[in-house]
């Protein structure tokens, strides 16, 4: 039987949430301190922890068969490798940011300056895109200071919270684009390691539906129930279950959880009462 090879990230918090995610679909790793490689003991899939800038290149190699990565990194190093799922965490943007000083009105502003950034293929494709010529300082790390000891005049760098570059006298003035994590897939996999990668992601699917939704339960008279009904965004069909008082019965949903607190206000006012509102495990449509 084949196995699944995933990459990712070695450590912080991309790794943190991949774990998370895989644990959620019921994926039980095997993994001690400074592994490199672990195996599922209840699913057929093998774990590498990469260093995340090697990810891109191990899935056109084929080394690994699918990875969880920013597609960030996949813009700059993995043109031409499939995404089959974004999954909606480890957001972040790929900015410009210039010195708090520099008076910023367009990126026309840029032309003939140094950029420090750790995304050079990206960079040149962007300011390209302007017309713009800017002189590519390319560093590992630490991007953001570079303005600071004279190394460039700008950068272009992840951007998460901000904090960053408040922290460095920048300000963020264009956003080239924003990312998140994404499953990816090689090019070169097998039909078996399909059907795998396929389970997987069915797998990713209901939980990432889980996270975005929320069960409602409340009661309802028996004469609101068509009312509460238009309200409710349902999967297929309200849930209408009698109570023991007479005329009332519970009706059950799922909502988005973004919305629910406005959908919540409209159904007190339709005379819904008693509502509970609960977290969703899993959900497979």
């Amino acid at each position: 039987m084949s196995t699944l090879k995933i990459a990712i990230q070695k450590s912080g918090r991309l790794n943190e949430e991949s774990i998370q995610i895989l644990k959620d679909c019921g994926i039980s790793i095997n993994n001690g301190i400074d592994q490199l490689k672990a195996e599922a003991s209840n699913f057929p899939l093998e774990v590498l922890y990469l260093r995340n800038s090697d990810i891109p290149q191990y899935l056109i190699d084929g080394v690994v068969d699918i990875a969880i990565v920013g597609d960030n990194l996949l813009v700059e190093k993995g043109k031409g490798i499939e995404v089959v799922q974004k999954l909606g965490f480890s957001k972040c943007k790929v900015s410009v940011a210039v010195p708090k000083t520099f008076e910023y009105n367009s990126i026309q502003d840029l032309n003939g300056l140094r950029i420090a950034t750790s995304y050079p293929n990206t960079v040149i494709e962007y300011f390209n895109s302007f017309g713009v010529n800017v002189d590519i300082h390319q560093i590992s790390g630490s991007v953001e200071i570079a303005p600071n000891i004279g190394l460039a005049d700008a950068i272009v760098d992840i951007v998460s919270s901000g904090s960053t570059l408040f922290k460095n006298n920048l300000k963020e003035v264009e956003i080239i684009y924003k990312s998140e994590a994404v499953l990816a897939v090689s090019p070169k996999v097998t039909p078996e390691v399909q059907k795998l990668i396929d389970t997987l992601k069915f797998r990713i699917e209901s939980v990432l539906r889980a996270r975005k939704s929320k069960y409602i339960l409340m009661n309802v008279p028996n004469d609101k129930i068509e009312q509460v009904g238009k309200i409710l965004p349902v999967l297929r069909s309200l849930t209408v279950l009698p109570l023991a008082q007479e005329g009332w019965s519970s009706v059950h949903s799922v909502i988005d959880k973004d919305t629910f607190w406005d959908v919540i206000d409209q159904l007190k006012e339709a005379g819904a009462e008693g509502i509970l509102i609960c977290p969703i495990e899993k959900m497979v449509l």
